[in-house]
């Protein structure tokens, strides 16, 4: 169940929690050192493999313009490296405790690809926009294998894991954030950096300084938004893994093509013949747990 409204300035927040009720709390939290050094090579080597072998989805979001940056994603010629990589004991571990789930799955992977200090940010959204997914046991692990200041991190709007599902924006024009992905019916996206420009206490944001070996966990429903990089960031290399626990369920889009936003068949394939709430169990989603 989701609150009726996007958690703005004074959520409440406790010290000494533990990573579950921060988590539970806030939407996002950083697990500090997760990764050791050879686990985040191993890391690394599927990023570099996901960046030179591009699958369908590849592509330069707002290509031509000073937020240009490479993103891909759910590649079916990385699934089994991904597979691979995710077996390490240490993700199963650390989001069966997180997510209070007694079983873990693997979904899927994304890369983003930032260079020479020059893309602008990435615009706010929820990536359960994107996807017919449901359940509240949903996490994204965000690796960055760059040193990265809070001003160049990921940004999260504190709590709103728990609040309304927003239509997602159609990344076409960076001066126009929130145009509608779907449109009708869909609650329109809130304008939060020219929110924050006007009053910069309007939206409580979350970020952290990240270096290589943390790791950035944070819910597939919060609104996030990645910070640009500069010249003192000139690069950030990503990997993000999405995970789900024992209720992440089919939930439709309720658009037209439930499935134009999954891509390639096989993962389209992956929800074909489910009815909204039953799991998801298909093999191209990993049990790690």
């Amino acid at each position: 169940m989701v609150m009726e409204t996007a958690t703005k300035v004074g959520a409440g927040r406790h010290d000494a929690r533990t990573n579950r009720e921060a988590y539970q709390e806030d939407g996002a939290i950083k697990l500090e050192s997760l990764l050791d050094k050879e686990l985040l090579q191993k890391c690394l080597d599927c990023f570099n493999w996901s960046v030179e072998h591009p699958g369908p989805l590849a592509h330069f979001t707002y290509k031509g313009t000073r937020h240009e940056h490479y993103v891909d994603n759910l590649n079916p010629d990385a699934v089994e490296m991904y597979h691979d990589l995710v077996s390490a004991p240490v993700f199963g571990e650390v989001l069966s405790d997180v997510l209070g789930t007694k079983h873990v799955w693997y979904f899927a992977e994304e890369i983003f690809l930032r260079k020479g200090g020059k893309a602008g940010r990435s615009p706010w959204h929820q990536d359960t926009s994107y996807l017919p997914v449901g359940g509240w046991q949903w996490a994204n692990l965000w690796i960055s294998f760059d040193n990265l200041p809070k001003k160049n991190a990921l940004e999260i709007v504190r709590g709103s894991h728990n609040g309304p599902l927003f239509d997602g924006t159609d990344f076409k024009d960076p001066d126009n954030p929130t145009s509608p992905l779907h449109g009708g019916s869909w609650r329109r996206l809130p304008d939060i950096e020219r929110e924050r420009a006007a009053d910069p206490q309007s939206w409580d944001i979350v970020s952290f300084p990240i270096k290589p070996g943390d790791v950035l966990m944070l819910h597939s429903h919060s609104l996030h938004g990645g910070a640009p990089v500069d010249e003192e960031t000139p690069d950030r290399r990503t990997l993000v893994l999405r995970f789900f626990g024992d209720d992440g369920c089919f939930q439709p889009l309720g658009v037209e093509d439930k499935f134009k936003f999954l891509g390639p068949e096989l993962f389209a394939a992956a929800f074909q013949g489910l009815k909204p709430g039953e799991p998801l169990r298909s093999p191209l989603f990993k049990q790690i747990r």
